[in-house]
């Protein structure tokens, strides 16, 4: 089974995440931060894995900058070498008013490429800024090329909720066993 964990203590918070990839989609979230759980949450259901995050901190966007460094770090520890894997992944989702597309490449090689169309300044209890952080920081920890693109929609909600549906299914297609392939995915042979 491909699993991991990671640990983050720090001055500032304290950070403990846990991912299955091969899992049932079930999550145990906890960060505090009501509208990141239900985001984390969704992307455990829609990804497959199994996910389990607690994290307690001083202030909201340190707690989430380090939810995204441990959930990137524990999903590159749970691909291992990466070998078989099919290293990229897409999907595009609707929901209600909103259309998002997501792409992913597992490449070791961070670029994100965010770009929801948010037009207020929070959901719920995120700040817009923190839920952008959260992706581009997420991307870098997992060391990935993450393109998210909200394309339209009338509710800031159902945006950025349809980008982790399409990040979730984008990253159960990047993680997943290629069975015709043996090896690194990547012509060098290691990515």
């Amino acid at each position: 089974m491909r699993e991991a964990e990671y640990l983050r203590k720090t001055a500032e918070t304290e950070v403990k995440v846990r991912v299955r990839l091969e899992g049932s989609g079930s999550a145990s979230v906890n960060t505090g931060v009501s509208f990141l759980d239900h985001m984390l949450r969704s992307l455990a259901t829609h990804s497959l894995m199994d996910l389990s995050v607690e994290a307690r901190g001083d202030l909201r966007h340190h707690v989430i900058e380090d939810v995204a460094i441990c959930l990137g770090e524990a999903l590159r520890r749970a691909l291992g070498d990466a070998a078989g894997i099919r290293r990229f992944g897409y999907a595009i989702v609707p929901m209600d008013c909103s259309l998002a597309f997501a792409a992913i490449d597992l490449s070791n090689r961070p670029y994100p490429k965010i770009d929801l169309k948010l037009e207020g300044e929070s959901i719920e209890d995120m700040r817009c800024e923190d839920i952008y952080h959260f992706l581009e920081t997420l991307t870098n920890s997992l060391k990935a090329n993450i393109h998210i693109w909200t394309q339209y929609g009338s509710n800031d909600h159902h945006k950025v909720e349809a980008a982790f549906k399409a990040l979730a299914l984008s990253l159960r297609q990047a993680v997943s066993i290629d069975v015709e392939r043996s090896g690194i995915p990547s012509s060098k042979g290691v990515l």
